[in-house]
């Protein structure tokens, strides 16, 4: 495992409650945000290939974050990597502060989008997916994080039915399963992704281990989607 030094101070992940923790205020989304943490710690520090030195890397790897409406473990994990300062956690939310309730790719650094309404970030994906594609950039690779009700929006469906067929197999999604959506899916959630032609996982969503073996699984010819299923929203 990597941590990052900022100046003096080293951050691991035991130590994003606490960073989580400087974050106050009204419109927290918190069970929005915890939901992601550990999805997000696995992907930034083991398998993203992205760091603060290079952002604007044609070759680095895309992580988007459609989930952008409970944001403060994102920013909590930008912290610990050295993305943003911690010293900015604090004024999360406030008038003149980059740490709004949706990220702004304008402002936050390492951003790729602003995000937070719902079921626009796989789509994003695919576009970008495209885009590298069309660039001949074969390397970098293109991650998504939507949370499940995401799913009820049709423009995910759009978007899932294109990338199957199309073969981006550069694509990933991580979709966080808090039990939150409002319309079940016959089969789970995974089955509607392999019947668009996608690999599928679904893994304990707190387990670090098997989200990391799930999001390196090999997946030739086919975007890959992991379901990380986390307690329900309201437990």
């Amino acid at each position: 495992m990597t941590i990052t030094e900022e100046h003096t101070r080293t951050y691991g992940y035991d130590d994003l409650p606490a960073l989580m923790s400087r974050m106050t205020g009204d419109e927290k989304h918190g069970p929005a945000a915890t939901s992601t943490l550990d999805v997000l710690w696995v992907l930034y520090d083991r398998v993203l290939r992205v760091d603060p030195g290079r952002v604007d890397d044609p070759e680095r790897d895309r992580f988007l974050l459609s989930k952008g409406h409970g944001p403060m473990a994102y920013y909590a994990v930008l912290a610990a990597k050295g993305f943003l300062p911690a010293a900015w956690l604090p004024g999360f939310g406030a008038y003149d502060s980059p740490l709004g309730h949706h990220p702004d790719r304008l402002l936050v650094p390492g951003a790729e989008i602003g995000s937070g309404s719902l079921g626009h970030g796989l789509p994003i994906a695919v576009g970008t997916a495209l885009g590298l594609r069309a660039q001949g950039l074969d390397e970098p690779r293109v991650w998504t994080l939507i949370g499940d009700a995401e799913l009820d929006e049709g423009s995910n469906h759009e978007a899932i039915a294109f990338a199957g067929p199309a073969g981006l197999d550069r694509l990933h999604t991580v979709v966080v399963d808090n039990s939150s959506a409002s319309h079940a899916r016959p089969g789970g959630i995974a089955a509607r992704f392999e019947a668009a032609g996608w690999s599928a996982l679904t893994v304990d969503g707190r387990d670090h281990e098997a989200l990391y073996g799930a999001f390196t699984a090999p997946h030739p010819g086919r975007p890959h989607v992991v379901v990380a299923r986390v307690e329900p929203k309201n437990a």
